[in-house]
């Protein structure tokens, strides 16, 4: 079957411009509709029962420019606390619960990862940015990155061998948490894979650094507003759904049940405005940015990137991108899919394959965080690889 991606309308300019989405039937987007079905059922299961997956969730999943699926089911709000004595949450009277709606915004954890991914190429196709360049030619402060010939690319595919996080959280003041980020050395062997927050944390530092703009400021005027991405911001975000009641010992920091502002610790301590942590989205939204990058880069009449530079991104092993891991993307890893996953229960996956994509919200940490299970997200993923028809 054809892609639908290739069709174009023109645009006001003259030039040739990307569809936009539109919401329509599973036959229009050759998607079958009875696995879509199954999709939603699925998902609505998730938020069952006295201790479902996650609270609420939201599913929007399409083919070219059709979004075939976009549901919500459960709770944005559901939890007035979390007892550790009962293991379970303290649920609120009907009444004061809040249901997720599809326009609900969910804190996106590291699906954050891939926006300053998207800022730090778009620099590279500028110029203004060296892929394979030394961190220290940019930051030369930044003692022990560029003592060990840190690059961009190590940076951007998790190579460099940074330790996994540092408790930037526990530091008395942003002086101590910049020094604690310039100090610290590789602990991994350079060049083999550790997955760091720390990569995308030195790199908002250096675009910040070389455009003299902060990431949020980057990622509004570089990526979500151009694409029209209304509802996508760092926080605060008071109508988002709910994540954690934050406490230790089973959190990092004691701040009470969350709504609105960034779940992750680290995030928090640096002002809610980190490279690995902080925006908030819709799954509508996140459907542009997926479609976007499918379509080589373009949706409408804007272009955020090159399809040379979306290319680069989605080929393995990744920049900024995972690609084609079955543990959170079923079956429709194997061809090149590409996509990410977020501690408070986000995914996204897109397929070049077969021009699709799925977007899973969800707050699996309300009312507080459990040991990581992805086999809802896998299973979304297969659903919607076997929804693909022609394939």
């Amino acid at each position: 079957m054809p892609s639908l991606e290739q069709t174009c309308d023109i645009g006001g300019s003259g030039e040739l411009s990307a569809p936009r989405l539109r919401n329509d039937t599973p036959e229009r987007a050759g998607l079958d509709p009875e696995e879509l079905r199954h999709l939603v059922q699925e998902v609505r299961d998730l938020t069952d029962g006295e201790r479902p997956w996650a609270a609420g969730a939201v599913v929007v999943a399409g083919r070219g420019p059709v979004i075939a699926v976009e549901e919500a089911a459960g709770w944005a709000v559901r939890y007035a606390s979390y007892d550790p004595e009962a293991d379970a949450g303290v649920e609120l009277p009907p009444e004061a619960r809040v249901p997720a709606t599809v326009d609900t915004p969910f804190d996106l954890a590291s699906l954050t990862k891939l926006f300053t991914a998207v800022a730090a190429v778009q620099q590279v196709e500028r110029g203004t940015l060296g892929i394979d360049a030394h961190v220290g030619a940019y930051l030369p402060d930044f003692r022990a990155a560029a003592e060990h010939g840190i690059t961009v690319r190590e940076l951007l595919t998790h190579t460099s061998g940074l330790r996994p996080e540092l408790p930037l959280y526990d530091c008395a003041d942003d002086a101590e948490r910049l020094e604690r980020l310039r100090s610290e050395p590789p602990v991994g062997v350079p060049g083999t894979h550790t997955y760091s927050d720390l990569n995308p944390l030195l790199l908002q530092h250096l675009l910040e650094r070389i455009t003299g703009r902060t990431l949020d400021v980057l990622v509004h005027d570089g990526i979500t507003r151009p694409l029209g991405m209304t509802a996508t911001s760092f926080g605060p975000c008071p109508g988002a759904a709910a994540t954690e009641d934050q406490r230790r010992p089973w959190a990092k920091a004691d701040r009470g049940m969350l709504r609105g502002v960034v779940h992750d610790e680290n995030a928090w301590a640096l002002g809610g405005v980190a490279g690995h942590a902080g925006l908030f989205s819709t799954g509508r939204d996140l459907a542009i940015f997926c479609r976007t990058l499918l379509a080589g880069g373009s949706y409408g009449p804007a272009r955020i990137l090159g399809p040379d530079l979306v290319e680069l991104m989605l080929t393995p092993p990744g920049v900024g991108f995972a690609v084609d891991q079955p543990w959170f993307m079923g079956k429709l890893a194997g061809r090149g899919a590409a996509g990410h996953t977020g501690f408070t229960g986000t995914s996204l996956v897109l397929d070049k394959a077969t021009d699709t994509f799925v977007v899973l919200l969800a707050n699996t940490v309300h009312p507080r965080r459990r040991g990581p299970d992805s086999r809802p997200r896998a299973a979304v993923g297969t659903r919607v690889a076997r929804a693909v028809r022609g394939t």
